[in-house]
């Protein structure tokens, strides 16, 4: 059956009004990038069929942009963040850490070839031109806050947090500038952590 033009418009009008409805919610919480899963829920869409088809109709028409399968940003992906980007992308707690913020403050020399992430997956991944290492910590230490910042809505270790999760999964990590690192709060921090290690002495009484 014919749709007529007056119906067209009724049906384009209705779109602009429901997209407008719900691109004001995402607005208001201060995201930039979301799960599929997450925007059926908010946007409160049960039938897959009908998100897809809406998520296809509203990145076609450039409202928001598919960084990868079940995975959106309402900027383009090379405006976001790679920081926060990986750790959108992991869906779960996350925060930057080891050899990221190790190089980023001077204690190590060699830039890594990846983003170092710490959340609950073990995972290598390529994403928007970055490459990514997920490195996998148990609940108890993951939700541990002693030395996370935040950062423009990004978690980041703090450097002395960097060093005792880097010593968790890698005992033997060299460190090129061991007076780039406070060891004093390190030693404060790694108690309040709970990691079953201990600074080798060298490290220790660094200057």
């Amino acid at each position: 059956m014919e749709i007529s033009r007056q119906e067209v418009i009724k049906r384009k009008t209705r779109f602009r009004s429901s997209a407008g409805g719900r691109f004001s919610q995402l607005a208001t919480m201060g995201e930039k990038i979301f799960h599929a899963d997450d925007l059926a829920n908010i946007w409160n869409i049960r039938n897959p069929s009908t998100l897809h088809t809406t998520l296809a109709r509203y990145t076609s028409q450039g409202l928001m942009y598919r960084v990868q399968k079940g995975l959106y940003s309402l900027s383009k992906p090379d405006n976001l963040s790679p920081y926060l980007l990986g750790i959108k992308a992991l869906h779960g707690p996350a925060y930057i850490s080891c050899e990221t913020v190790l190089f980023d403050n001077g204690v190590i020399n060699q830039p890594p070839h990846y983003i170092s992430i710490v959340s609950g997956i073990s995972r290598r991944f390529f994403l928007a031109g970055t490459d990514y290492r997920s490195r996998r910590l148990s609940d108890e230490f993951l939700f541990n806050d002693a030395g996370i910042e935040i950062r423009d809505g990004i978690r980041i270790a703090s450097v002395s947090r960097a060093i005792v999760d880097m010593l968790y999964f890698n005992p033997k990590k060299h460190f090129d500038v061991l007076t780039a690192v406070n060891w004093n709060e390190v030693r404060t921090i790694m108690p309040l952590v709970g990691y079953p290690i201990r600074i080798l002495k060298h490290y220790d009484d660094s200057k």
